[in-house]
């Protein structure tokens, strides 16, 4: 196995991980909310106008806050090796996940295993399989090594 050593950043991941918990804590404990992105988008979607504040603020974060690191840093090198059909395929794969699984991966792995839920484990356990396994599928029976970053 091969280790991308230009991509190994534990300072950077650890900051972001202290960042993320933060966040999430603080929302918790000011506002009495989880911070899984799915439900608060979901909540933004329904027609219902009072309360929906702090979810704005709360995605307009998401969103500014890429952009304010891009200003001050630069932008790193992206590169996507699927096409729009596979990119809007696994979004929408997604999405039916999120709404089976009653929550995402920052819902249930960060939000739901801190609070020592018994569902979120199933949940990140269920989520975790799934991604070994389908890695497991593409790279040692499907043989796609060259074809996957």
């Amino acid at each position: 196995m091969d280790i991308a050593w230009n991509a190994f950043t534990p300072g950077a991941s650890l900051a972001g991980g202290l960042l993320i918990g933060l966040a999430a804590s603080l929302l918790v404990l000011c506002n009495g909310r989880i911070a899984g992105i799915s439900g608060i988008v979901a909540g933004l979607l329904c027609a219902r106008a009072e309360g929906n504040g702090w979810r704005w603020m709360f995605v307009l974060g998401l969103l500014l806050a890429p952009v304010l690191h891009a200003l001050a840093t630069g932008l790193p090198a992206i590169g996507i090796d699927a096409g729009i059909p596979v990119i809007l395929l696994a979004g929408l794969l997604v999405g039916v996940g999120t709404r089976y699984g009653a929550g995402c991966t920052s819902g249930h792995g960060v939000c739901g295993l801190s609070r020592l839920s018994l569902r979120s484990a199933v949940a990140t356990a269920c989520f975790m399989l799934a991604g070994f396994l389908t890695v497991y599928l593409l790279r040692h029976v499907l043989a796609l090594q060259g074809a996957l970053p």
